[in-house]
């Protein structure tokens, strides 16, 4: 049997300005058999920042007044996961509201219900919340206010998952949620926010029935961009009435 040769494609641009370009971990030389000092050193760091991101706190009462300055009234409420240890080894914790958050939304639900629920959650990444949630936030208002939707107040979840919307949504007896959520952190990404939409969330929901819009933050999807990405796939899941899978971005040309 011939065996054919493989030959390497020769890059356009020179391996040692693509770094340039782009913030992955690409072009880090070597020393030897192992990364040079230098590369060596900025993964240590970026690791570090990583599992930071993971295991630092958000600061949800900071959160709750930069919210209040935008004219909406923030709520407070938890998981079932009890700590940060509990929320990382029990993800399904994560996805549900503790029986006092449960009272606490039912008692502010209002006839009525809302159309929309938006929710704010730390995720695994509370520098992505605490840097970008508020901004986002702010972009995303007016736009949704020329659907109608009129945002009042924001849900701010701690210890949860992406599934915590649903339940949200479904004591709120909102048709859509909109969950603002810290992304699990790279090594050249530790302030990922992510955003999912869900039409009719309820408890269980596949995330094939969501929509996602990541990578939202400095040096990824800019702010003003994230917004208008959201906002048109609440608009399209409300003319259409459903979210996911079946509604692709390239409907949008």
């Amino acid at each position: 049997m011939k065996h054919r040769e493989l030959t390497i494609a020769e890059s356009a641009v020179p391996l040692a300005t693509l770094g340039r370009f782009t913030q992955a971990r690409v072009a880090l030389g070597r020393a030897g058999s192992s990364l040079t000092t230098r590369a060596h050193l900025a993964f240590v760091g970026d690791h570090a920042r990583a599992r930071d991101a993971v295991w630092t706190s958000v600061d949800f009462t900071s959160l709750a007044g930069q919210l209040t300055a935008l004219g909406v009234s923030p709520l407070q409420l938890h998981s079932e996961a009890a700590d940060r240890a509990t929320y990382l080894r029990r993800p399904d914790l994560g996805r549900r509201l503790d029986a006092p958050s449960t009272a606490a939304l039912t008692a502010a639900a209002v006839a009525p219900a809302g159309r929309l629920a938006l929710v704010v959650a730390d995720g695994l990444s509370a520098a992505a919340v605490q840097k970008n949630a508020v901004p986002l936030v702010a972009a995303l208002l007016p736009r949704l206010a020329v659907r109608g939707l009129e945002v009042s107040s924001v849900c701010l979840v701690e210890q949860g998952r992406v599934g915590v919307g649903d339940a949200v949504g479904e004591t709120l007896g909102a048709q859509i949620s909109v969950v603002l959520i810290g992304e699990r952190p790279g090594l050249s990404a530790a302030d990922s926010l992510g955003c999912y939409i869900t039409w009719s969330p309820r408890p269980a929901t596949p995330d094939s029935r969501r929509n996602c819009v990541s990578n939202i933050r400095e040096g990824g999807l800019a702010l003003e961009e994230a917004a208008h990405k959201i906002d048109w796939i609440v608009g399209e899941a409300f003319s259409r009435k459903l979210t996911g899978v079946a509604l692709r971005e390239s409907l949008s040309g």
